[in-house]
């Protein structure tokens, strides 16, 4: 299910498809309006919503897709956001594709993902290596533009495989995250 804005925010990728766009400063207006749906829709469930992933980096190019990540006070809470998730559009993904993380995606037509919601431990590892990775990107315009340049070249790589995609950045962001903040 897809909201009227999603269209105009240009958001929205193929499931197993890898197409980045440019930056795009309406990414940030898209996340907001998601935000606070998903914190009326969670209430007390959500200690903390935060925009990360490349589209909350406004200087690179990005897959389309807002990720969100929502901070619970365990992860086993995870599972009491399914229901309030599907009221909003959002269809649960599980908790075994990533390691202490429980997703959620919202399709267009149930073919083309425009939303990517991450309910994860509020402070713990994950919610920390999201927001760090964020955080240089954001900090470091030159380190950014290293991320983008290898997304490019592996989107051109994996154009068809997004596994393979979000694979291959693993040795990047893995460096940004073991020198810290």
């Amino acid at each position: 299910m897809a909201s009227e804005h999603e269209q105009s925010f240009g958001l929205g990728v193929g499931n197993k498809s890898v197409k980045l766009a440019d930056p795009n400063q309406s990414w940030h207006e898209a996340y907001l309006l998601e935000e606070a749906a998903i914190r009326k829709a969670l209430g007390d469930l959500a200690i903390d919503v935060q925009h990360f992933g490349s589209t909350s980096i406004p200087t690179i190019k990005a897959k389309p897709i807002i990720d969100i990540a929502v901070g619970v006070r365990r992860f086993e809470d995870g599972l009491a956001c399914v229901e309030p998730m599907a009221s909003i559009g959002y269809v649960y993904a599980g908790s075994n594709i990533v390691p202490d993380d429980h997703i959620f995606g919202r399709d267009i037509q149930g073919d083309t993902r425009t939303h990517l919601v991450h309910v994860v431990e509020y402070g713990g590892p994950t919610w920390r290596n999201f927001l760090i990775f964020r955080d240089r990107l954001r900090r470091e315009p030159d380190l950014a533009h290293a991320y983008e340049a290898l997304k490019i070249e592996l989107a051109a790589k994996y154009a068809n495989d997004r596994a393979s995609y979000t694979a291959a950045k693993k040795d990047f962001i893995q460096k940004i995250l073991s020198e810290g903040t």
